[in-house]
């Protein structure tokens, strides 16, 4: 579904990305995994299309679309879900939600309330008096309202309570099951990972250095290439 080929990524005339290669196909999980400033964030906006390409593809559905414009690749099956949420404080839940709409007029779906029965009662109040696991959701609904065939999550759990990490998981796997897109977390929190991922990229100055199925994980490598 989505192939990511010889991809190069430059901040200025900083290289961040080099040569990185991987696909994700239809249904499929991949976590991305590495220390703070391995690039994970910066591979993840130039999917998005927040950064440009420097060179190489990021093709989708088989079509390139790394000329294409952030709503535009969001109107093609992408959702985001930025490190740090980003929801809008001083609007409400459904404001917030509906901020992600690519069509505001049908209102949004009772699903996405199905999904996160919380939301319903809570519509009214502001994105900012929710706590940090209830953000991180509403910035999840906001993303799924445009059905999206791949949803991308950058450091989900950061800024939420161990209790919750399990919890938003456990929540990722089952609204994929009933969505079957599919997904790539970047993420630190091994733990999580497990839980959501069926494979395991680990990244080291912006490229790939240790990859794995969930199966084949070798926990104590991972520990290691996230601690050095």
């Amino acid at each position: 579904m989505l192939s990511v080929e010889k991809l190069n990524v430059y901040y200025g005339k900083s290289h961040v990305i080099h040569d990185l290669s991987f696909s994700v196909s239809h249904g499929e999980s991949v976590a991305l995994m590495g220390r703070n400033g391995m690039g994970k964030t910066t591979l993840l906006k130039t999917i998005i299309g927040l950064l440009k390409v420097g060179s190489g593809d990021v093709s989708f559905d088989a079509k390139s679309v790394a000329g294409l414009a952030p709503h535009e690749r969001v109107a093609r099956g992408f959702g985001y879900v930025p490190q740090g949420r980003m929801i809008f404080p001083y609007l409400t839940v459904e404001e917030n939600i509906l901020a992600g709409m690519l069509d505001k007029r049908q209102g949004i779906p009772d699903e996405i309330y199905e999904f996160f029965p919380v939301f319903l009662e809570m519509r009214k109040r502001k994105g900012g008096n929710l706590s940090g696991g209830q953000q991180q959701q509403l910035a999840i609904a906001r993303a799924l309202v445009n059905d999206p065939k791949i949803l991308i999550l950058d450091e989900p759990t950061e800024g939420i309570q161990p209790s919750i990490i399990k919890e938003l998981a456990h929540k990722l796997v089952e609204l994929k099951q009933k969505r079957n897109f599919s997904l790539i977390v970047s993420e630190q929190v091994l733990s999580f990972t497990k839980v959501v991922a069926d494979r395991f990229l680990i990244l080291e100055k912006g490229a790939v250095v240790y990859e794995a199925t969930k199966q084949d994980l070798d926990d104590s490598r991972v520990h290691s290439l996230l601690t050095i």
